[in-house]
């Protein structure tokens, strides 16, 4: 099994376990390996560390939100330059997440404001910052790194897989695109799929995103085929460990009358395959 998206400490918001305490929960576990992500920091460092220490395929990136600089080329190359393999588009700092009224790092401290980020092109094509959006994509086409789409919205999810297939990006991860933010529907994430984007389901959506079940997961899991990949999002308190949640998610789809065979390859081959040259 291979994770693809887990938090762990140290963070600014709670987590269930420090870097080396997730990683030991994986290794009793038998994972291979896993992603670490944070919404404000780069993990390429946290990452490597681990990855020396316990002998798993840690992998690191970096979330385009405020602290890092938002849409920031020189962030994104610092930290594809070090083994980072995964670029997430803003997610905390997202317009989309402010809008829906999810946690952002400016809850912390009111003297941060409350700007918030967006894909420049798509809602601005003259945006200052357009041209930097260029460039990280640039950058995720030269390294061969993981694009994910982080929390911004459904157009901009689109205007990112056409740039990502103009520049031959290949690696493309709608992240949770049935989450909250974007809130993307089937039929539209079974197009996306067909075009080559992998899709993201998470256990997070299953154990805290208000309204959703495990039928409207199956959906989504439906939609997206061959391209899905499923993930924990775990590492908060008031989750399970990471592994287990993943296997709740895995048990609670296969009760929709999915292929569990498929369900895990989703959790193991495809997203190792995705994420590692």
């Amino acid at each position: 099994m291979f994770d693809v998206h887990v938090h762990a400490a140290p963070d600014v918001l709670a987590r269930i376990g420090h870097d080396d305490q997730i990683a030991a929960g994986y290794a009793a576990a038998g994972y291979s390996g896993f992603v670490l992500k944070a919404h404000h920091e780069s993990t390429v460092g946290r990452a490597s560390a681990l990855a020396r220490s316990t002998g798993l395929d840690v992998v690191g990136g970096i979330t385009l939100n405020r602290a890092v600089g938002g849409i920031n080329p020189a962030a994104v190359l610092s930290a594809l330059s070090t083994g980072g393999r995964v670029v997430w588009f803003p997610t905390a700092d997202a317009h989309t997440q402010e809008s829906a009224g999810l946690p952002r790092l400016g809850d912390l401290d009111e003297r941060l404001g409350r700007t918030a980020l967006a894909v420049p092109p798509v809602l601005d094509a003259d945006h200052p910052t357009a041209r930097d959006a260029a460039l990280v994509l640039d950058l995720i086409a030269e390294h061969d790194a993981v694009l994910c789409t982080g929390h911004v919205s459904g157009p901009e999810c689109r205007w990112l897989l056409d740039a990502a297939e103009a520049r031959g990006i290949g690696r493309f991860l709608l992240t949770h695109p049935s989450y909250t933010v974007p809130g993307m529907e089937p039929v539209e994430i079974a197009e996306l799929a067909a075009r080559g984007a992998y899709v993201e389901i998470t256990a997070y959506q299953l154990l805290h995103q208000p309204g959703m079940t495990p039928a409207r997961l199956a959906e989504v899991a439906r939609a997206a085929g061959p391209r899905l990949v499923l993930a924990s999002d775990a590492g908060q308190p008031d989750s399970p460990e990471p592994a287990a949640a993943l296997e709740q998610l895995i048990a609670a789809l296969a009760g929709e009358g999915l292929d569990a065979g498929w369900l895990r390859d989703a959790a193991s081959a495809v997203p190792r395959k995705l994420v590692l040259r």
